[in-house]
């Protein structure tokens, strides 16, 4: 992981989830600086990260989200060469294998629901080489807990954080940020 990137993150217990443009502009009003970049398509990718980095922001971008790119490889490719992201956010291990190769930043996202999806976690935890984790959904500290003892990746949790006590309860678990498109968590 790029030192710049992990000192901001470490100084970054709310990373911004933006889902539209709407959301785009409100976090561009706030002082977090990591965002994580949950829409778009083909065509405006590059102009939704150009305004985030115009605005000295990192930017990742959640690339299985992102209209008319495939879920292959290839996709990363399309993201490093023609947009200014810093990184990238998959559910899918063969895409964030590719951006360790072009040496993106990488989060690893992966939906929590259920003793199975622990279980699966903590298998395939040696595979894993992503810079992060983020694990969904975010307000369950006991989980967050278990998963921070499997794995030396920093841990973030997401989904459904909506107040300033479950934002305190996943950091007090061991996350070491967490992501929310509530942008009245932003302003916590």
């Amino acid at each position: 992981m790029d030192n710049t990137f992990y000192e901001t993150l470490c100084d970054t217990p709310v990373i911004a989830a933006v889902k539209d443009d709407n959301g785009l502009e409100e976090f561009l009003k706030t002082s977090i600086k990591i965002v994580f970049v949950l829409y778009g398509d083909l065509c405006s990718i590059g102009g939704i990260v150009d305004k985030i980095k115009n605005a000295d922001r990192i930017a990742l971008v959640h690339i299985d989200l992102i209209d008319g790119l495939s879920q292959k490889e290839i996709a990363v490719d399309y993201i490093k060469q023609n947009t200014k992201a810093d990184g990238i956010i998959s559910t899918k291990l063969s895409i964030i294998n590719r951006a360790i190769k072009l040496k993106m930043s990488t989060v690893y996202r992966i939906f929590v629901i259920d003793s199975m999806a622990l279980k699966n976690l903590e298998n395939q935890e040696r595979l894993i080489k992503a810079d992060l984790l983020e694990i969904l959904p975010g307000p369950m500290p006991q989980v967050i807990k278990k998963v921070t003892s499997l794995t030396k990746i920093p841990v973030i949790a997401g989904g459904l954080i909506t107040s300033k006590k479950e934002v305190i309860g996943a950091l007090e678990a061991g996350a070491t940020s967490i992501s929310t498109s509530n942008n009245e968590v932003w302003h916590l």
